[in-house]
Protein backbone atom coordinates (compact mmCIF):
# COMPACT_ATOMS: atom_id res chain seq x y z
CA UNK A 1 0.00 0.00 0.00
CA UNK A 2 1.37 3.45 -0.95
CA UNK A 3 -1.00 5.60 1.07
CA UNK A 4 0.51 7.43 4.03
CA UNK A 5 -1.56 6.35 7.01
CA UNK A 6 -2.03 8.01 10.38
CA UNK A 7 -1.93 5.25 12.99
CA UNK A 8 -1.73 4.97 16.74
CA UNK A 9 1.88 4.31 17.65
CA UNK A 10 0.76 1.33 19.72
CA UNK A 11 -0.48 -0.27 16.48
CA UNK A 12 2.94 0.03 14.82
CA UNK A 13 5.55 -2.70 15.16
CA UNK A 14 8.31 -0.49 16.58
CA UNK A 15 10.58 -3.52 17.03
CA UNK A 16 10.88 -3.65 13.22
CA UNK A 17 14.46 -3.34 11.93
CA UNK A 18 13.38 -0.08 10.24
CA UNK A 19 13.80 1.61 13.63
CA UNK A 20 17.28 0.19 14.38
CA UNK A 21 19.14 3.30 13.19
CA UNK A 22 17.01 5.44 15.50
CA UNK A 23 17.91 3.18 18.40
CA UNK A 24 21.59 3.58 17.57
CA UNK A 25 21.43 7.38 17.32
CA UNK A 26 19.05 8.08 20.17
CA UNK A 27 19.73 6.34 23.47
CA UNK A 28 16.46 5.66 25.21
CA UNK A 29 14.49 5.50 21.94
CA UNK A 30 12.54 2.43 23.08
CA UNK A 31 11.54 4.14 26.32
CA UNK A 32 10.47 7.25 24.40
CA UNK A 33 8.43 5.39 21.78
CA UNK A 34 6.75 3.26 24.46
CA UNK A 35 5.79 6.43 26.33
CA UNK A 36 4.23 7.88 23.18
CA UNK A 37 2.38 4.63 22.52
CA UNK A 38 0.97 4.47 26.06
CA UNK A 39 -0.14 8.11 25.79
CA UNK A 40 -2.28 7.24 22.77
CA UNK A 41 -0.30 9.37 20.34
CA UNK A 42 -0.28 8.90 16.58
CA UNK A 43 2.27 8.98 13.77
CA UNK A 44 2.26 8.80 9.99
CA UNK A 45 3.57 5.62 8.44
CA UNK A 46 4.02 4.25 4.93
CA UNK A 47 4.33 0.60 3.91
CA UNK A 48 5.71 -0.95 0.75
CA UNK A 49 3.66 -4.15 0.90
CA UNK A 50 4.38 -5.12 4.54
CA UNK A 51 7.73 -3.33 4.80
CA UNK A 52 7.89 0.00 6.65
CA UNK A 53 9.53 2.65 4.45
CA UNK A 54 8.62 5.91 6.22
CA UNK A 55 7.73 7.10 9.72
CA UNK A 56 6.78 10.64 10.75
CA UNK A 57 5.89 11.86 14.24
CA UNK A 58 4.73 15.46 14.69
CA UNK A 59 4.16 17.32 17.94
CA UNK A 60 2.44 20.65 18.52
CA UNK A 61 4.29 22.63 21.21
CA UNK A 62 2.66 25.58 22.92
CA UNK A 63 4.57 26.67 24.89
CA UNK A 64 7.73 25.57 23.10
CA UNK A 65 10.06 23.11 24.83
CA UNK A 66 13.24 25.21 24.69
CA UNK A 67 15.30 22.81 26.79
CA UNK A 68 18.93 22.91 25.64
CA UNK A 69 18.12 24.88 22.45
CA UNK A 70 20.64 27.68 21.92
CA UNK A 71 19.62 30.31 21.04
CA UNK A 72 16.12 29.76 22.41
CA UNK A 73 13.16 29.74 20.03
CA UNK A 74 10.34 32.30 20.23
CA UNK A 75 8.26 31.38 23.28
CA UNK A 76 5.31 33.51 22.13
CA UNK A 77 4.68 31.35 19.07
CA UNK A 78 3.10 27.92 18.67
CA UNK A 79 5.58 25.51 17.10
CA UNK A 80 5.25 22.27 15.20
CA UNK A 81 8.11 19.95 16.09
CA UNK A 82 9.17 17.26 13.66
CA UNK A 83 9.76 14.78 16.46
CA UNK A 84 10.85 11.85 14.32
CA UNK A 85 11.30 11.62 10.56
CA UNK A 86 12.85 8.54 9.00
CA UNK A 87 12.69 7.44 5.40
CA UNK A 88 13.98 4.31 3.72
CA UNK A 89 15.17 6.19 0.63
CA UNK A 90 14.86 4.20 -2.58
CA UNK A 91 14.79 6.75 -5.38
CA UNK A 92 11.07 7.61 -5.47
CA UNK A 93 11.14 11.18 -4.04
CA UNK A 94 9.55 9.87 -0.84
CA UNK A 95 11.26 12.60 1.18
CA UNK A 96 9.37 15.29 -0.73
CA UNK A 97 6.07 13.57 -0.02
CA UNK A 98 6.82 13.63 3.71
CA UNK A 99 7.86 17.29 3.55
CA UNK A 100 4.51 18.10 1.97
CA UNK A 101 2.71 16.10 4.66
CA UNK A 102 4.47 18.20 7.33
CA UNK A 103 3.39 21.45 5.69
CA UNK A 104 -0.16 20.16 5.16
CA UNK A 105 -0.40 19.31 8.87
CA UNK A 106 0.98 22.70 9.91
CA UNK A 107 -1.37 24.73 7.72
CA UNK A 108 -4.40 22.62 8.67
CA UNK A 109 -3.65 23.40 12.32
CA UNK A 110 -2.86 27.10 11.72
CA UNK A 111 0.77 26.65 12.77
CA UNK A 112 3.38 28.60 10.83
CA UNK A 113 6.55 27.87 12.79
CA UNK A 114 8.25 24.48 12.43
CA UNK A 115 11.47 23.12 13.88
CA UNK A 116 13.48 19.92 13.82
CA UNK A 117 16.71 18.69 15.40
CA UNK A 118 19.11 16.65 13.33
CA UNK A 119 22.62 15.24 13.51
CA UNK A 120 25.07 16.77 11.02
CA UNK A 121 25.67 13.32 9.52
CA UNK A 122 22.09 13.35 8.22
CA UNK A 123 23.25 15.59 5.38
CA UNK A 124 20.72 14.43 2.71
CA UNK A 125 17.79 15.17 5.03
CA UNK A 126 19.23 18.57 6.00
CA UNK A 127 19.76 19.45 2.34
CA UNK A 128 16.16 18.50 1.53
CA UNK A 129 14.77 20.57 4.40
CA UNK A 130 16.84 23.60 3.43
CA UNK A 131 15.61 23.33 -0.14
CA UNK A 132 12.10 24.11 1.12
CA UNK A 133 13.00 27.00 3.38
CA UNK A 134 14.39 25.50 6.58
CA UNK A 135 17.40 27.39 7.95
CA UNK A 136 19.89 26.52 10.65
CA UNK A 137 18.80 28.30 13.82
CA UNK A 138 21.28 26.96 16.35
CA UNK A 139 22.04 23.80 18.27
CA UNK A 140 20.57 21.48 20.86
CA UNK A 141 23.44 19.72 22.64
CA UNK A 142 25.06 17.79 19.75
CA UNK A 143 22.29 18.28 17.17
CA UNK A 144 21.54 21.07 14.72
CA UNK A 145 18.26 22.96 15.10
CA UNK A 146 16.57 23.91 11.84
CA UNK A 147 13.50 26.13 11.62
CA UNK A 148 10.96 27.07 8.98
CA UNK A 149 8.65 30.08 9.23
CA UNK A 150 5.83 29.72 6.71
CA UNK A 151 5.12 33.16 5.18
CA UNK A 152 1.69 34.46 6.15
CA UNK A 153 1.64 37.74 4.21
CA UNK A 154 3.01 39.36 1.07
CA UNK A 155 5.49 41.23 3.25
CA UNK A 156 7.09 38.03 4.55
CA UNK A 157 7.42 36.33 1.17
CA UNK A 158 11.01 35.76 0.06
CA UNK A 159 9.94 35.89 -3.61
CA UNK A 160 11.35 32.38 -4.07
CA UNK A 161 8.94 29.56 -4.99
CA UNK A 162 10.75 26.86 -2.99
CA UNK A 163 11.75 28.94 0.04
CA UNK A 164 8.20 30.31 0.34
CA UNK A 165 6.56 26.89 -0.11
CA UNK A 166 3.73 26.15 0.66
CA UNK A 167 2.70 29.84 0.54
CA UNK A 168 1.90 31.17 -2.94
CA UNK A 169 1.84 34.66 -4.41
CA UNK A 170 -1.84 35.03 -5.29
CA UNK A 171 -1.26 38.23 -7.28
CA UNK A 172 0.24 36.31 -10.21
CA UNK A 173 -1.63 35.14 -13.32
CA UNK A 174 -4.07 32.28 -12.80
CA UNK A 175 -5.05 29.45 -15.14
CA UNK A 176 -7.22 26.33 -15.06
CA UNK A 177 -5.71 23.05 -16.29
CA UNK A 178 -7.90 19.98 -16.77
CA UNK A 179 -6.50 16.46 -16.30
CA UNK A 180 -8.23 13.17 -17.06
CA UNK A 181 -8.93 10.93 -14.02
CA UNK A 182 -6.58 8.16 -15.20
CA UNK A 183 -3.66 10.59 -14.93
CA UNK A 184 -4.84 12.81 -12.09
CA UNK A 185 -4.35 10.76 -8.93
CA UNK A 186 -1.09 9.27 -10.14
CA UNK A 187 0.36 12.80 -10.16
CA UNK A 188 -1.57 14.32 -7.25
CA UNK A 189 -1.77 11.50 -4.72
CA UNK A 190 -2.89 13.75 -1.86
CA UNK A 191 -5.83 15.03 -3.93
CA UNK A 192 -7.54 11.73 -4.66
CA UNK A 193 -11.31 11.56 -4.35
CA UNK A 194 -12.87 9.83 -1.37
CA UNK A 195 -14.55 7.47 -3.80
CA UNK A 196 -11.20 6.29 -5.20
CA UNK A 197 -9.39 3.23 -3.91
CA UNK A 198 -6.02 3.60 -2.18
CA UNK A 199 -4.88 0.65 -4.29
CA UNK A 200 -4.34 2.99 -7.24
CA UNK A 201 -1.60 4.88 -5.35
CA UNK A 202 1.96 3.91 -6.20
CA UNK A 203 5.25 4.69 -4.46
CA UNK A 204 6.72 6.39 -7.53
CA UNK A 205 8.41 9.69 -8.30
CA UNK A 206 5.46 11.22 -10.15
CA UNK A 207 3.22 10.59 -7.11
CA UNK A 208 5.67 11.61 -4.39
CA UNK A 209 7.49 14.57 -5.87
CA UNK A 210 6.41 18.11 -5.03
CA UNK A 211 7.57 19.02 -8.54
CA UNK A 212 5.55 17.88 -11.55
CA UNK A 213 6.44 17.74 -15.24
CA UNK A 214 3.39 18.30 -17.45
CA UNK A 215 3.80 17.62 -21.18
CA UNK A 216 1.24 19.30 -23.40
CA UNK A 217 0.51 20.39 -26.92
CA UNK A 218 -2.02 23.20 -26.70
CA UNK A 219 -2.23 26.78 -27.89
CA UNK A 220 -1.48 29.45 -25.31
CA UNK A 221 0.70 27.35 -23.05
CA UNK A 222 3.73 29.37 -24.18
CA UNK A 223 2.28 32.31 -22.23
CA UNK A 224 3.02 30.62 -18.91
CA UNK A 225 5.59 32.39 -16.77
CA UNK A 226 7.45 31.46 -13.60
CA UNK A 227 5.23 32.12 -10.59
CA UNK A 228 1.89 31.76 -12.42
CA UNK A 229 -0.81 29.84 -10.56
CA UNK A 230 -2.40 26.77 -12.13
CA UNK A 231 -5.55 25.27 -10.64
CA UNK A 232 -5.76 21.55 -11.40
CA UNK A 233 -9.22 20.45 -12.54
CA UNK A 234 -10.02 16.74 -12.48
CA UNK A 235 -12.49 15.95 -15.24
CA UNK A 236 -15.43 13.60 -14.69
CA UNK A 237 -15.00 9.84 -14.73
CA UNK A 238 -15.52 8.19 -18.11
CA UNK A 239 -18.47 6.13 -16.89
CA UNK A 240 -20.12 8.95 -14.94
CA UNK A 241 -23.36 10.34 -16.32
CA UNK A 242 -22.95 13.54 -14.33
CA UNK A 243 -19.88 15.59 -13.42
CA UNK A 244 -21.38 16.56 -10.06
CA UNK A 245 -19.37 14.10 -7.96
CA UNK A 246 -16.16 13.42 -9.86
CA UNK A 247 -15.36 16.64 -11.71
CA UNK A 248 -13.65 18.95 -9.25
CA UNK A 249 -10.80 21.40 -8.73
CA UNK A 250 -8.28 19.55 -6.55
CA UNK A 251 -4.83 21.13 -6.44
CA UNK A 252 -2.93 24.38 -6.82
CA UNK A 253 0.39 24.44 -8.66
CA UNK A 254 2.96 27.16 -9.28
CA UNK A 255 4.87 27.33 -12.55
CA UNK A 256 8.60 26.88 -11.98
CA UNK A 257 9.65 26.78 -15.61
CA UNK A 258 8.26 26.56 -19.12
CA UNK A 259 10.29 24.78 -21.79
CA UNK A 260 9.48 24.47 -25.47
CA UNK A 261 10.15 21.03 -26.91
CA UNK A 262 12.46 22.56 -29.50
CA UNK A 263 14.74 23.90 -26.74
CA UNK A 264 16.05 20.35 -26.19
CA UNK A 265 18.85 19.18 -28.45
CA UNK A 266 17.61 15.60 -28.59
CA UNK A 267 15.33 13.01 -27.02
CA UNK A 268 17.96 11.91 -24.47
CA UNK A 269 18.26 15.46 -23.08
CA UNK A 270 14.49 15.72 -22.83
CA UNK A 271 14.18 12.43 -20.94
CA UNK A 272 17.04 13.42 -18.62
CA UNK A 273 15.19 16.67 -17.84
CA UNK A 274 11.91 14.92 -17.01
CA UNK A 275 13.02 11.62 -15.52
CA UNK A 276 13.92 12.72 -11.95
CA UNK A 277 10.22 13.41 -11.39
CA UNK A 278 8.75 10.69 -13.57
CA UNK A 279 10.16 7.17 -13.52
CA UNK A 280 7.61 6.07 -16.13
CA UNK A 281 9.08 8.36 -18.78
CA UNK A 282 11.29 6.04 -20.79
CA UNK A 283 10.43 6.75 -24.44
CA UNK A 284 8.53 9.35 -26.44
CA UNK A 285 8.16 10.17 -30.13
CA UNK A 286 10.45 12.99 -31.18
CA UNK A 287 9.93 15.54 -33.98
Amino acid sequence: MSNIQEKYIREINTSDSFFDSLRQDYKGFDTWIEKKANAGEKAYILFDDTKIVAFLYLKIESPIDNTDINPALDTNATWLKIGTLKIDAHGTKLGERLIKKIFDFAVANNIYNIYVTSFEKQAPLIKLLKRYGFVQHGKKINELVLTKNIPTSMQTLKKDILLDYPTVNATSNKYLLSIYPKYHTGMFSDSMLKTESYNILKDMSESNSIHKVYIAKMSGIEQLKKGDCILIYRTKDDNAQSANYSSVATSLCIVEEYRDLCSFDNLSNFIAYCKPHNKKLVALSWP
